[in-house]
C-alpha cells in the first residue's frame, strides 16, 4: 500500500510538472505572437485598415460618374458626384441637419436597446426549454424573415402616427435576430463546459450568467449585429411612412427631397444613412475583434 501511494504521488508530481512546462511553453508562444503584433508600425496598421475602404469608395464614385456620363438619365434626375458632394457638404455643415440626425439616432438607440432586452429575454427562455423551443422556435425565425414594412399598417392602427408605432416595428424587426443569435450561441456551447460548471456548483441563473453567456458571446454579438441591421432598416422605413407633427428626421428629409424632386439632396441624405450604417458596423467589428483576441482567435 505504501508503494502504491508513493507511485501515485510520483505520477501526480510528474503530471503537474508536465502541465507547468506546457503552460510555460504556451505562454511563451502567446508572448511571441503579441510581440510580433506590436512590432508593426501603427501608421501601417491604420493604412492597411483604411485603404480597402478608400478603394471601394473610389470605385463606387467612378461607377456612379460612369452611369451619369452614359446619358442614361438626365442630370436633374441623376446628378453626378460633382453636383451631389457639394450639396452633401452644405447639409453636413447646417445645424438643422444635425438636429434631424440626432432625432433619428435617438430613435435608433432606444429601439435597439428595447430590442436587446426583448431578444435576450426570449432567447434565454427558449434556449433553456425544449417545450418553448418547439412552440416558438420556428415562429421567431418566421418573424425574423418577415419584412418589417409589413408591420406598419398594423402599427399605425394600434398607435396612430406616433413614436410608439416606429418603436413597435423596430423592436419586431430586431428582437428575433438577437434572440436567434443567443439561441445559436447557447446551442454551440461545448457540453464539457456545462458539465464543468455544474460540477463547480453553478445552477440556473449563475450557470447562465457565468458560463453560458460568456461561451455564447461570439454568436450573440453576431446576432446583435444582424439585429442592428434590421433595426436600422425598420427605422428608416418608419420615418418615411410615419411623419409625426413638425418633427424632422433623416427619413422626413429624404421624403421631402423626393416630393420636391431634389435628387441631389435625396442622394446626400442616402449617403449619410449609408455612412451611419457603416460606422455602426465598424463598432461591432471592434467588439468582435476584441472577443476574438481575448479568445486567441485573432490571426491578423
Amino acid at each position: 500500500m505504501v508503494l502504491e501511494s508513493d507511485r501515485k504521488r510520483a505520477l501526480d508530481l510528474e503530471a503537474k510538472d508536465v502541465g507547468s512546462r506546457l503552460h510555460q511553453q504556451l505562454a511563451g508562444l502567446d508572448a511571441l505572437e503579441l510581440s510580433e503584433g506590436t512590432r508593426r508600425n501603427p501608421a501601417l496598421r491604420v493604412w492597411s485598415a483604411v485603404w480597402p475602404m478608400l478603394t471601394a469608395v473610389a470605385i463606387a464614385l467612378l461607377a456612379w460618374q460612369a452611369v451619369v456620363w452614359s446619358g442614361w438619365k438626365d442630370p436633374w434626375v441623376l446628378p453626378g458626384p460633382k453636383d451631389t458632394l457639394p450639396v452633401l457638404w452644405d447639409q453636413v455643415t447646417s445645424g438643422s441637419f444635425w438636429s434631424a440626425v440626432r432625432l433619428t439616432m435617438q430613435r435608433a438607440i432606444i429601439g435597439f436597446t428595447v430590442s436587446i432586452a426583448v431578444g435576450v429575454l426570449i432567447g434565454a427562455l427558449v434556449s433553456q426549454s425544449r417545450i418553448l423551443r418547439r412552440a416558438f422556435g420556428s415562429l421567431i425565425t418566421g418573424l425574423q424573415t418577415m419584412p418589417s414594412i409589413a408591420w406598419f399598417p398594423l402599427a399605425i392602427l394600434l398607435f396612430q402616427l406616433s413614436e410608439s408605432a416606429i418603436l413597435f416595428v423596430v423592436v419586431l424587426g430586431a428582437a428575433p435576430s438577437i434572440a436567434n443569435g443567443l439561441i445559436a450561441g447557447v446551442d454551440y456551447t461545448p457540453p464539457i463546459l456545462l458539465r464543468a460548471g455544474k460540477v463547480m456548483g453553478l445552477r440556473r441563473l449563475n450557470l447562465y450568467r457565468h458560463l453560458i453567456l460568456p461561451a455564447s458571446l461570439p454568436a450573440f454579438v453576431a446576432g446583435l449585429k444582424q439585429g442592428w441591421a434590421f433595426a436600422w432598416r425598420s427605422l428608416m422605413a418608419g420615418e418615411l411612412l410615419v411623419i409625426i407633427g413638425n418633427t424632422t428626421s433623416l427619413g422626413v428629409l429624404l421624403s421631402q427631397a423626393r416630393e420636391l424632386n431634389n435628387t441631389a439632396d435625396m442622394i446626400s441624405y442616402m449617403i449619410i444613412i449609408l455612412i451611419i450604417g457603416i460606422v455602426i458596423d465598424q463598432l461591432f467589428g471592434v467588439v468582435d475583434r476584441a472577443i476574438r483576441t481575448r479568445w486567441g482567435l485573432d490571426r491578423t
